[in-house]
């Protein structure tokens, strides 16, 4: 597989990530991850031509920073997913 191969694991490290993944034989998990991917596409990547590999970064995680603390989602009654996890935690 591709996401557990060294050369993968080796350059999530050196960026201080850590891989979590999903329940083996749990499609529900998948798609939540699959729908999240999509909107991403459809909502930021798709409408604009990125300039540079910076340029990407940056509207990328102002869009990842839009979804979490801005735009209200329909499966979470209309709240963020940062509020969602305030009133959880």
């Amino acid at each position: 597989m591709v996401f557990t191969s060294r050369k993968y694991t080796a350059l999530i490290r050196s960026y201080g990530l850590n891989q979590e993944f999903i329940t083996p034989h749990c499609p529900q998990q998948n798609g939540m991850v699959e729908r999240v991917i999509r909107t991403l596409k459809e909502q930021c990547v798709h409408r604009q031509r990125f300039d540079s590999i910076q340029h990407a970064t940056r509207a990328i995680g102002d869009w990842i920073q839009f979804y979490n603390y801005e735009r209200p989602h329909q499966a979470l009654a209309m709240k963020t997913p940062a509020a969602t996890f305030e009133l959880a935690a």
